[in-house]
Formats: C-alpha cells, structure tokens, sequence
C-alpha cells in the first residue's frame, strides 16, 4: 500500500449530473473525516465499506450536499483505502473539492496512477490494465468487448498457464543437470521436445488471433475503387447513411480519398473512397490515383464498383488486376438504371438511389473481414501483447531445435527466455520504461 493519497476527479470535465472526487491511499478515510460531515449520528470512522452515506461535502469556499462512499482495502480497486465524494456535476465545483483534498494532505494523481496501484498491489496484471484504457477508449462494441476479455484476464490466465508449464520444464532440466545420466538424459530430451513442441503450438493458436484483434483494435480498412463515375462516391454516402463525398456525373470528381466509419455487427469500418483509377493527362487527378492504389495496397477489403448499365471494360480489368490477392468484392452499382442482371459474376447489385444490396453489401464485407459470425473471443488486440508471445515462440523454436544437438542447460536458457517474454504480458518481468509508458496513456482519474 502506497503511503500518500493522491486524488482526482474521476469524471470527464464539463457539466454534469454528478461529479466524482476519488482518493486512495494509506490516510483516506482520515483525509473525509476532514471533509465530509454526514447525515445523522454516524460518524466517517464509523462507515461501513462499500456503503453510500449522505451529507456535506467540504469545499473550501463553499459547500455541496451529495454523497460519500468507502471502500476498505485490500477490496477496492486500487487495493487501498479509497474514498469517493459524490457531488453535483458542475466543474467550478469538483475542482473545488478536489482543491479541498490537496489542502487536506492529497496530491494531485498522475494519469493511470489509479490503476498503477492496483497492478502494483497485485489486483490486477499488466495486460488487465491495458485492458481497462481500452475499455475507455473503445470506438465500437467489439473493441470495448475486447477490452473487457484482456481486463478480464482472459489473456493473462492463458500466459501464466503457459508459464507454469514453462517452469516445470525448467524444473526437469535442473535436475536432470544436476544429475546426469546418459540413458535418462536422452530419454529427457526426447519427453522435453514433444512438450516445446505442444507449448509452441499453443502459442501459435494464440497469435493467430491477432489478426482479428489488429482489425478490431484499428477497425477494417475498406478500399471503395473501380473507375471513375461508377457511383463509388454515391455508394460511401448510402453506406454512412448521410452525404460525405461529392457526387457528380462528371468523371474524376473524387480527387483525394474520402473517408468515413461505420459499425457491423458491432466492429468498426474504416471506408475510402478512392479516385477513379484510370489512364489520364490530369497532374492533380494523377496524384488522387497514385493515393489510391496506396490505400488499395494496404486495405484489408476492397470493393470494387463497376456500373451494371455499361458493364465492363478494359479499365475495369486493370483495376480488377490491382486487386489481386486482395479479399474483394464486386460490386455492380446502379442497379436502379437497368433491368438488365446478366451480369453473373457479381457479388452484389447495388443502387444508392434506392438502397438495394447496402444491406448484403455490409453483410460481406463482415464476412470478407472476420468469417461467419459467432462469439467474439479476440482478445489479442495489443501489438505488445503480439509482440512478446512472437519473441517466447521464437525461443521455443531455438530450444525444439537444439534439443538432441545441444546440452540440457543451454535448452535452458531459451526455455527461460520464453518464460521471461510470457512475463512481459503478466507484469512479472516488464520493465519500469514498459509500465511507466503503458500507464503514461491512460486519463487523470483512472
């Protein structure tokens, strides 16, 4: 338990039903003793933990009637004594009775130093807290999901089952070390291989999910291409559900990618719509094209938009050729100015004038990004995350291969060293430059 209380409104500035002072540290309740007069006969000495109490709050030049809460260490968030004032949502106000706090013996939190106590007091690990900052600051369902099952110690758990296999591994090979015997050593090595190799695995299965994290951390890159006047503007404004992007019948308007997000299913799109990609003397529009085929480069989807009342041609191949290897779909616009759907190899007719196949539309371009849909388990969303479970298979790899060439204890040291990466995502072996950034991206207050 840290000595010091430190202090901060928990609530996001501006105006507000109800604003939060928070303080933890060794002296909370003491500090609201000083603070907080309530209502009745009960004292603050006397507060029941986890229990709302009202009455005056202290602030300074003024008073506020609202509420006081105590939370009792070791089961409050931080792990330590924390005591909370409830009181009306005006910013003059909080900033008053966090004001009141500081003058009481309070200094003013670090951003994260909430949640910094809590890791540090062993209430949560160092992933879980990464997962409350992306908890808050999830731009859709999925990311906040996501953030939940990381806060969760969803990917914790998983890594320290991990380590526990590690360190029994480890623990085998400072016997068998300690003491050598030709025949049971090799018959060692052999039983060690088979579960590196089984431990690898299970790291793989892990990474694996990155993708999807990556995707649902960043949201789905969406390139909207194809020629110029297919209607690729049109179709971004009826995907977003307002106007966005200029439209206009003449070819080459969009010179510049026009971008807009969306949910499906509760992920977040990223869509762009591109330049028309086509052979021309226009510098400018050159240069639109030349950032088109960039965002086609790195998009997880691409759409692509012919007009179903011309068809195709030799322009709409060669953009269908830029696509290659890409997750794509085709999509044939202006459904509305033709009766004609010979056109059989498309996945999609569209028409933005009257909304037919958006609906299909946004239903494959989840399925392009994510698959069938189903419960979402991604929990894998942290580059860092990826990062370090990439590093402990890499030295798995290095041990598998030296087992049967090598000496048990050199197996050892990259055996540890998969422990150690493993440790990064737990907190048991990251460093202070490590916990200090993670936390350095976190709000006041948390």
């Amino acid at each position: 338990m840290m000595e010091e209380n430190i202090s901060a409104i928990a609530t996001p500035a501006g105006k507000g039903g109800v604003a939060i002072v928070r303080v933890s540290g060794k002296n909370a309740l003491q500090l609201a003793e000083k603070m907080f007069t309530p209502v009745g006969k009960v004292k603050v000495s006397q507060f029941e933990p986890y229990r709302m109490y009202p009455g005056k709050i202290d602030g300074g030049n003024f008073s506020d009637f609202g509420l006081c809460v105590y939370f009792k260490a070791p089961a409050s968030y931080t792990g330590e004594d924390v005591v909370e004032f409830q009181c009306h949502g005006g910013e003059n106000l909080a900033r008053g009775i966090l004001k009141q706090t500081f003058r009481y013996g309070a200094r003013s939190a670090g951003k994260g130093e909430f949640t910094k106590r809590a890791f540090l007091n062993g209430k949560l690990s160092l992933a879980s807290a990464e997962g409350v900052a992306d908890m808050i600051n999830g731009e859709s369902d999925a990311e906040v999901k996501a953030g939940y099952l990381l806060y969760s110690e969803k990917l914790t758990n998983a890594a320290r089952e991990l380590q526990a296999e590690l360190k029994t591994l480890l623990a085998g090979i400072d016997v068998s070390v300690d003491y050598p015997e030709e025949d049971v050593e090799e018959q060692h090595t052999e039983e060690l291989r088979e579960a590196l190799v089984a431990l690898k695995n299970k790291l793989t299965k892990l990474t694996d999910g990155y993708a999807t994290g990556k995707k649902i951390k960043s949201g789905v890159t969406v390139a909207i291409c194809g020629k110029p006047n297919t209607g690729k503007s049109s179709l971004l404004n009826k995907l977003l559900g307002y106007d966005k992007a200029i439209v206009s019948d003449a070819a080459g308007t969009t010179r510049d990618a026009v971008e807009g997000t969306i949910e499906i299913e509760g992920r977040k799109f990223n869509l762009y719509d591109t330049a028309g990609v086509r052979e021309c003397a226009d510098r400018i529009e050159s240069i639109g094209i030349e950032r088109a085929e960039a965002i086609i480069r790195s998009a997880d989807v691409a759409v692509f938009v012919a007009d179903l009342s011309r068809g195709t041609d030799e322009e709409d191949a060669r953009v269908l050729q830029m696509l290659t290897g890409k997750p794509l779909i085709k999509v044939f616009n202006k459904a509305d100015a033709t009766h004609d759907e010979t056109e059989t190899d498309a996945d999609v007719h569209t028409s933005a004038v009257t909304g037919e196949g958006i609906a299909r539309l946004k239903e494959l371009l989840y399925e392009k990004s994510f698959g069938s849909r189903g419960e979402d388990a991604a929990f894998l969303i942290e580059e860092r995350h990826y990062d370090a479970l990439t590093r402990s298979k890499a030295s798995l790899a290095r041990a598998i291969d030296a087992c049967g060439t090598e000496p048990l204890d050199l197996i050892g040291i990259d055996v540890k060293a998969a422990w150690d990466a493993l440790g990064e995502i737990t907190g048991e072996t990251a460093t202070e430059a490590i916990i200090e950034e993670i936390f350095s991206k976190f709000c006041v207050g948390k």
